[in-house]
């Protein structure tokens, strides 16, 4: 028997409405076409082990979050792409390579090292409460006049490039568990690191939305596992591999960053 149109209406509605709940459409779009990883530390798994040797100083994870969302989801084709210590000129000039008009997906995070992440913690570690916050704000001022510009070139650079993909950016999460009784970094000093991290993301969640991204917050997921919480997804200090240092553990990986993908492919 024939279905009317509000039938046939509500049926494609209810369909779609479906898809999006779970990802089917996301993950087939990918599928189809492949998945391209773009990005810093947090992308190529730093701190999480298990890299690939192939990968060198980019220091790419199998327990990476793209590592693992390949796993899973096995599109038509994957290039890892994200590399330790990467800007977003790193990404312009070195990255781009693997998108194509049949890309899918494509997940980056970037900018923490244009704002000179490094460089904040090593003055927060070593220095006095009234220095960290000033070299925090001097990153803040960058975020403010520089940064946005950089996104979007990047951006742009990925939809030329790859004009029919999904675009997910990742942001940071907040290092600290602030109120909780923790060796190390004062309590000024932990709670402007935090302000920073929701500064930057901020920044990038806006530019991402004027591009028509999708921003994948990971601040949530992080939260009851940031360092001092006693069940941390994120390494403090690590005196004996400096590099790991303040990255995503495995579990953060998989835990912090990887659902946020998921949610937003």
């Amino acid at each position: 028997m024939r279905r009317s149109r509000f039938a046939v209406f509500v049926s494609a509605t209810l369909l779609a409405a479906a898809a999006a709940l779970t990802g089917t459409a996301g993950n087939a779009q990918a599928a189809t076409g492949g998945y391209v990883a773009l990005g810093d530390s947090y992308s190529s798994g730093v701190g999480a082990g298990s890299y690939i040797s192939s990968s060198g100083d980019c220091k790419r994870s199998t327990k990476a979050y793209p590592y693992l969302w390949n796993a899973a989801h096995a599109p038509s084709s994957f290039t890892f792409a994200a590399c330790s210590g990467a800007t977003t000129s790193d990404v312009l000039s070195s990255q781009l390579g693997g998108l194509n008009s049949s890309t899918g997906l494509v997940s980056i995070s970037i900018g923490g090292n244009d704002a000179g992440f490094a460089d904040v913690m090593t003055t927060c570690v070593l220095g006095s409460d009234s220095t960290c916050l000033g070299r925090i704000n001097t990153a803040k001022s960058y975020v403010d006049s520089t940064l946005p510009g950089r996104l979007d070139s990047v951006y742009s650079a990925i939809s030329s490039k790859a004009p029919n993909a999904h675009v997910v950016v990742l942001g940071y999460p907040r290092f600290y568990k602030l109120g909780a009784t923790c060796l190390g970094l004062s309590g000024a000093k932990r709670s402007a690191i935090n302000g920073a991290a929701d500064y930057i993301d901020a920044a990038i969640a806006k530019r991402a939305a004027d591009h028509g991204f999708a921003f994948g917050d990971v601040r949530t997921t992080f939260t009851g596992h940031e360092i001092c919480s006693g069940s941390s997804w994120l390494h403090s200090l690590e005196l004996l591999n400096i590099g790991e240092s303040y990255h995503p553990t495995a579990a953060g990986q998989s835990g912090g960053y990887l659902p946020v993908l998921n949610a937003n492919d």
